[in-house]
């Protein structure tokens, strides 16, 4: 490697420098010299660098702090490196994220929230600042390669479409070279919707061919680095791995989840007690630790009925294979840099959650979210969950499990995801590895440390200072700790360098300090707001002797907590936490809440040829009525096959040509199909094909008449009895011409459905009876805050 040490890396792009010696006439003239051309490259002895970012996995999952499920690759991390048990996220996906992204708190780069419920504020607005470039940014100017594989959430969701602009995307507005992976907070994993960098492309098979998405992004983060490798040896590279196990869907292999059959009958409570014995075996929690009690609102194991707790065991087993096969490719991927020769000059990070588990999935479970974000949880009673129990984690489901598990999976702490104001929220397990950088071999660190820490370690670790300007702006510093004074052997007693955190999101909130926290939970992660902030009850605890948050000294030491309320309302105000934001229709509506909306029209035209089209970027024609029209040109012996289609299997409608006739299927959640054909087949040569939805009207996801019509000749009606009134899926889209991913009929497969006719544009006009106005406010935060 070339000896780059020299170079000012303070002014990022690096500015060229201007030839001054001489100038000659002739090339031939002996005293032509001009000196060589060299490579960027970092410093020397600058590592690769790999970061793991689970998904919503809490600190008493994983085996490597004690938890029920085999992570051996984890684990093998955690030999060849050190495990940090005080480390702490943000409590929510897209926060964690841009903090991490950036080494900035959430809130100075605009991610209070995620991104589907963005305002105009500062903090909230999803807007990373110029003034704040990302790390990856940061280290491709300094010489390196930057890739990114997974999960994204972080572009605004104005964004989000094919036209971008693209400066919150991962490529290139984020600094990486190259993206493979989604946008959105969760994605089938079985039928994922993919984007490579800016473009949207497709899995190479079906789940009957094999396909899954965590093994299909680890084969493409093996590829991308054995490339950059043979290419570009001398050059390390840093590459994001944010798989998107363990969100719902808990998608995985049967024989996977099939490995902990009978390990969870016991259920939720009996389990946190056996993960707490393991984690005082481990040394992860320190030996007076207390096990909190049961968060309020959750039932308790005996709670349950006998009806559903097979199912609810099968959810955890389900569970616990998606985080086992999640730990199976990144060892695979470990394999494939150990095999390059590269493992122990890659700084490696695995942190095994983004927030605390999630307790998004009803007190039972459920086999489809989307019967718990459509508000019709009537249907999936516990003998409807109990009678799909086969069905949890292939692709017949879309599938989560219940809060009991979610708070099992954050021993020892209190509450869950979305609480920042609890361990149970934020802390979560993290390991760190560089042999070849002085980082202990199998040791435990117990100093306090924040995902805002990780960027500023690895620019120590490769020796590139923070830069003060960026693409010709002036950078704000990084608000991160380098922990890099925590690797060495004699480190393990070193005195914490991060000394005070704040913590906030939807209302929870808390400050840590020089080992005391003030916390104050403003909601549950289940309920919408019901209270205003002052009237929070905050909590006190002395982590340097509670270290799970057991004993609450408010009462104790009113003075002490005053203290840290004052605290925290300076780094809230310094921050860009204020003003804080509970509100829920304000933040639903884009007018009110300051941002745009990417669909406003009544009527939408798409063209051939337009696929992967987001719900939020297709036109909303739930709870209303609609005309489809497509110019379309039939050929002789009739047109078969997809003109446009919007969600999948467990939702969606689809406008299509079966046996030569025109069909409209409407697909409710998965459990009912509507479909209505013409009478006849469509003649050849028809140039405008046309299905009216007539809403029913009187309320949400009423029925309503279908006509099909060919060339302005009604040709066939029928009736979709119920619809959709919030959300057809998490992750599938409109496509034209096409449907991709799981089919919304079952007149044709996952493939081979393409229309055989000439398809020139599709026309979606909405009718003037909207009855949308009748959503409730606090349900429509609910169905965002399921995105994340």
């Amino acid at each position: 490697m070339a000896n780059n040490d020299k170079i000012q890396r303070g002014a990022l792009p690096i500015p060229d420098l201007a030839y001054t010696g001489t100038v000659t006439y002739d090339a031939t003239d002996p005293d032509t010299h001009y000196p060589p051309i060299e490579r960027l490259l970092p410093p020397e002895g600058a590592p690769n660098v790999l970061v793991v970012l689970i998904d919503d996995t809490g600190f008493g999952a994983s085996s490597a702090f004690g938890g029920p499920v085999q992570t051996p690759n984890f684990e093998r991390v955690a030999a060849a490196g050190l495990k940090y048990t005080r480390f702490h996220t943000t409590a929510l996906c897209s926060p964690t994220r841009a903090a991490l992204l950036s080494g900035r708190n959430h809130h100075t780069v605009g991610m209070g929230g995620i991104t589907e419920i963005a305002t105009s504020a500062p903090g909230y607005n999803s807007l990373r600042p110029n003034s704040c470039a990302p790390l990856a940014e940061t280290l491709k100017l300094n010489g390196y390669n930057t890739s990114q594989f997974g999960k994204c959430h972080e572009v605004p969701a104005w964004q989000a479409s094919a036209v971008g602009p693209f400066d919150g995307w991962p490529s290139p507005g984020n600094g990486f070279e190259h993206f493979y992976g989604f946008l959105g907070g969760e994605t089938n994993q079985w039928y994922p919707a993919i984007y490579e960098n800016t473009s949207p492309v497709e899995p190479w098979g079906t789940p009957e061919e094999g396909y899954h998405f965590m093994a299909d992004m680890t084969d493409k983060a093996i590829d991308w680095t054995r490339q950059q490798k043979s290419l570009a040896p001398d050059k390390p590279f840093f590459t994001y791995f944010a798989p998107g196990a363990t969100h719902a869907p808990h998608h995985v292999p049967k024989e996977w989840a099939d490995k902990y059959k009978g390990k969870f009958d016991q259920g939720w409570d009996e389990v946190r007690k056996e993960t707490f014995a393991r984690q005082l075996a481990l040394g992860v929690v320190p030996a007076d630790a207390v096990l909190t009690e049961r968060s309020p609102g959750i039932p308790s194991w005996d709670e349950m009925s006998d009806v559903i707790k097979p199912a609810l065991a099968r959810q955890m087993e389900v569970y616990a294979g998606f985080l086992s096969y999640a730990d199976h490719y990144v060892g695979k991927l470990l394999d494939a840099y150990e095999e390059l020769g590269i493992l122990d000059d890659t700084l490696v990070y695995v942190i095994i959650g983004d927030n605390g588990a999630s307790a998004e999935g009803s007190m039972h479970g459920t086999t489809n979210e989307g019967f718990t974000i459509n508000h019709m949880n009537e249907i999936e009673s516990e003998e409807y969950v109990a009678a799909h129990i086969d069905d949890i984690g292939t692709p017949n489901s879309y599938n989560h499990y219940a809060v009991g598990w979610a708070h099992a999976m954050d021993t020892p702490y209190q509450w869950t995801k979305q609480v920042a104001s609890h361990w149970g929220g934020t802390r979560n397990g993290t390991i760190v590895s560089w042999p070849n950088g002085g980082v202990e071999q199998g040791g435990i660190r117990n100093q306090f440390s924040h995902v805002i820490d990780v960027a500023p370690t690895v620019l120590a670790a490769a020796g590139i200072p923070e830069p003060t300007t960026v693409n010709g702006v002036t950078q704000r510093p990084y608000e991160g700790t380098p922990m890099n004074y925590t690797f060495g052997a004699d480190a393990a007693e070193a005195d914490e360098q991060h000394t005070t955190q704040y913590f906030e999101m939807l209302g929870n909130r808390a400050i840590f300090h020089k080992g005391w926290t003030a916390v104050a939970k403003h909601k549950d992660p289940w309920l919408a707001s019901s209270h205003g902030l002052d009237d929070d009850v905050w909590e006190l605890y002395n982590v340097d002797e509670d270290w799970t948050q057991s004993n609450d000294l408010a009462a104790e030491e009113p003075e002490r907590l005053a203290h840290l309320q004052q605290l925290f309302l300076i780094q809230a105000a310094r921050f860009n936490v204020l003003p804080l934001d509970i509100r829920s229709a304000e933040r639903m509506n884009p007018d009110i809440a300051g941002r745009p909306a990417l669909i406003t029209a009544q009527s939408q035209k798409l063209y051939r040829g337009m696929r992967r089209l987001s719900e939020n970027s297709s036109i909303n024609i739930k709870n209303k009525s609609f005309t489809v029209t497509a110019k379309v040109e039939v050929p002789e012996g009739g047109a078969n096959g997809v003109i446009v289609a919007q969600g999948g299997a467990y939702g969606g409608w689809s406008v299509y040509g079966v046996g030569g006739k025109l069909a409209f299927a409407y697909n409710l959640l998965g459990i009912q199909l509507d479909i209505v054909r013409s009478d006849a087949p469509v003649p050849a040569g028809t140039t405008e094909l046309r299905a009216h939805f007539d809403y029913d009207g009187g309320g949400l996801a009423k029925g309503g008449t279908v006509t099909l019509f060919a060339d302005g000749a009604r040709i066939g009606e029928g009736r979709v009895e119920k619809t959709i009134p919030f959300q057809f899926t998490f992750d599938e889209t409109t496509d034209v011409g096409v449907d991709l991913a799981s089919p919304v009929s079952t007149d044709y497969a996952a493939k081979g459905n393409e229309f055989t006719g000439t398809l020139d544009w599709v026309r979606i006009d909405l009718g003037d009876d909207d009855h949308s106005h009748l959503i409730d406010d606090e349900h429509k935060l609910a169905v965002a805050m399921l995105k994340q």
